[in-house]
C-alpha cells in the first residue's frame, strides 16, 4: 500500500494522486527565498513543506526497500550461508551493483535530471513545441540500443568477466552462470534509471522511490521459489525478474507525464537532440570509478579463504543503511538545485546544497555511531541463523565497524557530486577526485590485506572514499566557469568550505561521544534485540542532545523538516 496525500487539482488540470504532485494553497502572496511556484512551471511548488513531505515519502519507501534488501540478504545467508556458492553469486552480483550505480543512482541521473530540468525551464519560458518530448525522442531510443548492446556483451563475455573480477574463485562456472542471468539488468536498470530521472525532474518521487521494493521482492521470491531446485542461481533469476519490476512500477506515472502537452509558443517544434557526449562521459566515468571500490575489494578478497567476499558484502549492506537514509533529502532536492542553476539562481542552489550537507552529515553520523556501537547485536539479530554461524557473525561485525568509518565520506561524496553535475555541463573534476580515492583504496588494500585480511580491505575503502570527499569539497571553493559574461556557469555549486568544515565538526564530536555510550549500554544485555534497542536509543539520545548543545545545524534542520512533513498528515490517505 502506498501512502499519499489526497488529490489536489492544480491550475493545469493535474489531479495526480502522488504525494509529489500535491500543491497546497497558501495565503502567502508569493514564494519565499529558495522556493519556486508551480503556477508558471506546471510543477508542484518546491516549498520547504513540499520538499519535506517528498523526502519523507521517499525515505519511507526507501526504508521499505532497504528492509526488503535485508530480508534478501537474510534469505541468502540462511539458504546458502557464507561459503563458495554465495561467493560465486556475489561476484555475479557485481554486474547489477555496477548497473545500479551507473544507470540509476549516480551516472544516468546526474546527466538526465539537469537535462530534463533545462527542458522544463524552456517549456515554462514558452519555447516552441515541447522541449520535454523532444528530449525523450532524442535520448531514449539511442540509450535503449546502448543498454541492449552492453547487456549482450556482458553475457557473452561472462567467463572473462568472472576471471577478471575474482581470479581466485574456487567455482568460476557457477559464477559465470549467475553473471549471464544478471546481465539482463543492464537493460532493465537502464530503463528504470531513465524513468526515475525523468520523474524526479518532474518532481514525482513516489514511483522512483518504490523501485527497490519491487527489485528486492523479485529476488526474495526467486530464491524461495527456485532455491531448492536451482541453488544460488535462483538469486540471479530473481535479479533479472526484479529489474523488470523496477521498470513496470514507473511506467504508468511517466506515461502520464509525457502525455501532457506543453504550452509552448507557436512555431516549429524543437528538433530532438541527444545528450552531450561529454556530459554522459563525465558522469559515467565518475560512477564507474566510484563503483570500482567494489571491484578492488572483491579482487583482493577472492584470494582469501572462502567466505571473505560474503563477510565483506553482508557488512557493507548493513553499514550503508545510514548513508542511504542520509542521501534521501538530496534525492529530492537534486532536481531543485538543477532547476535553480538552469534559471541562473546560484545563490538558491548554494543555500540548498549547504543545508543538505549539514542535514545529511547529522543523519549519517548518527547512523555511524549506532553501527559501530551495536555491530555484533545487529549482525547476530539479522543474520545468525541457518548456515550463517556465530563465527560469521563475529567476522562480519568486525568488518562492519571498520566500514562504518567511511560512511561520512560516502555521504559527502553523494551530496557534493550532485553539486558538480547539477550544472548540466561536462564535469571532469569529480571523476578525477574519485580516481584519486581509488588509487588510495587499491594501494592501501594491497598493503593491508595480508596482515589484516578483510579488515585491511575495509579500512582501505574507508580511507579512499574519505580522500575523495575532501578533494570534492576543496573543488567547490571556486574554479573555472564555462561561458562568458552573465552566462558564466560555475564548475560546481560554489560553497563556503571553511564554514562547511566548521559545521561538520559539531556532529562528529557528538558521534564520538555517543558511540562508546551506546556500546556500553548495548553490551549489558545478553539478548541481541534488547541490546540493539538499548544501544541505539542511547546513541540517539546522546547524539541529539550533544549535537543540539553544540549547535549542529543539521539537527535543527531535521526537526524542522519532520514537523513540516507531518504537519498535514490528517490529509494523508492510501490508494
Amino acid at each position: 500500500m502506498t501512502v499519499t496525500p489526497s488529490r489536489t487539482p492544480r491550475a493545469d488540470g493535474d489531479a495526480d494522486g502522488d504525494v509529489d504532485a500535491t500543491v497546497v494553497p497558501s495565503a502567502r502572496p508569493g514564494p519565499r527565498h529558495g522556493e519556486t511556484t508551480g503556477e508558471t512551471t506546471g510543477l508542484p511548488a518546491a516549498s520547504g513543506g513540499f520538499l519535506a513531505r517528498a523526502a519523507l515519502v521517499t525515505a519511507v519507501l526507501s526504508v521499505a526497500g532497504s528492509l526488503l534488501g535485508l530480508v534478501r540478504d537474510q534469505a541468502l545467508a540462511r539458504l546458502f550461508g557464507a561459503g563458495r556458492d554465495t561467493d560465486s553469486f556475489l561476484v555475479a552480483w557485481t554486474v547489477p551493483e555496477f548497473a545500479a550505480t551507473l544507470l540509476i543512482e549516480d551516472g544516468l541521473a546526474f546527466a538526465l535530471i539537469p537535462a530534463f530540468s533545462m527542458a522544463l525551464a524552456r517549456r515554462a519560458r514558452g519555447a516552441a513545441g515541447d522541449p520535454v518530448r523532444a528530449l525523450v525522442a532524442g535520448t531514449l531510443p539511442r540509450l535503449s540500443l546502448a543498454f541492449v548492446a552492453v547487456g549482450v556483451l556482458v553475457a557473452a563475455l561472462a567467463p572473462q568477466v568472472v576471471g577478471a573480477l575474482a581470479p581466485g574463485l574456487p567455482d568460476p562456472a557457477l559464477a559465470v552462470d549467475c553473471t549471464r542471468l544478471t546481465a539482463t539488468c543492464v537493460v532493465s536498470f537502464g530503463l528504470a534509471g531513465y524513468c526515475s530521472a525523468a520523474l524526479r525532474a518532474h518532481r514525482r518521487f513516489v514511483a522512483p522511490a518504490a523501485i527497490y521494493v519491487a527489485y528486492n521482492t523479485g529476488i526474495v521470491t526467486g530464491m524461495f521459489v527456485l532455491g531448492e531446485r536451482w541453488g544460488v542461481r535462483s538469486a540471479a533469476v530473481g535479479v533479472a525478474v526484479g529489474g523488470c519490476l523496477m521498470v513496470a512500477v514507473q511506467l504508468p506515472s511517466l506515461w502520464g507525464q509525457l502525455r501532457k502537452r506543453g504550452t509552448g509558443a507557436a512555431g516549429a517544434a524543437e528538433e530532438p537532440r541527444p545528450l552531450g557526449g561529454a556530459v554522459v562521459a563525465t558522469v559515467l566515468l565518475f560512477a564507474l570509478c566510484r563503483q570500482s571500490q567494489v571491484l578492488v575489494e572483491r579482487f583482493l578478497a577472492s584470494q582469501l579463504p572462502s567466505g571473505a567476499i560474503s563477510h565483506l558484502n553482508y557488512a557493507q549492506k548493513v553499514a550503508q543503511m545510514p548513508m542511504i537514509l542520509s542521501l534521501m533529502v538530496c534525492t529530492v532536492t537534486f532536481p531543485v538545485v538543477a532547476r535553480a542553476l538552469a534559471e541562473g539562481d546560484t545563490e538558491r542552489a548554494r543555500d540548498r546544497v549547504q543545508r543538505d550537507l549539514a542535514l545529511a552529515a547529522c543523519v549519517v553520523l548518527l547512523g555511524t555511531a549506532a553501527v559501530v556501537a551495536c555491530a555484533p547485536q545487529m549482525i547476530e539479530l539479522f543474520f545468525q541463523r541457518g548456515a550463517f554461524t556465530a563465527r560469521d557473525t563475529a567476522a562480519t561485525a568486525g568488518v562492519m565497524r571498520v566500514y562504518a568509518l567511511g560512511l561520512l565520506g560516502q555521504t559527502l561524496v553523494g551530496v557534493l557530486a550532485r553539486s558538480y553535475f547539477s550544472t548540466g555541463r561536462a564535469a571532469w573534476y569529480p571523476a578525477g577526485a574519485m580516481a584519486a580515492g581509488i588509487v588510495v583504496t587499491s594501494w592501501l588494500g594491497a598493503l593491508c590485506v595480508e596482515p589484516w585480511w578483510v579488515y585491511g580491505i575495509a579500512a582501505a575503502n574507508a580511507t579512499g572514499i574519505t580522500v575523495t570527499a575532501l578533494v570534492l569539497l576543496a573543488g567547490t571553493a571556486g574554479g573555472p566557469a564555462a561561458g562568458r559574461g552573465a552566462h558564466r556557469v560555475p564548475r560546481s555549486v560554489p560553497l563556503h568550505v571553511p564554514g562547511v568544515l566548521r559545521e561538520l565538526v559539531r556532529p562528529v564530536g557528538a558521534a564520538l561521544a555517543a558511540t562508546p555510550a551506546g556500546a556500553f549500554v548495548g553490551g549489558r544485555f545478553g539478548d541481541p534485540a534488547a541490546g540493539l534497542a538499548a544501544g541505539t536509543l542511547t546513541v540517539t539520545a546522546v547524539f541529539v542532545l550533544l549535537g543540539w548543545a553544540l549547535g549542529a545545524q543539521g539537527i535543527a534542520s531535521a526537526l524542522r523538516s519532520l514537523r513540516s512533513a507531518t504537519r498535514r498528515l490528517p490529509y494523508v490517505r492510501s490508494r
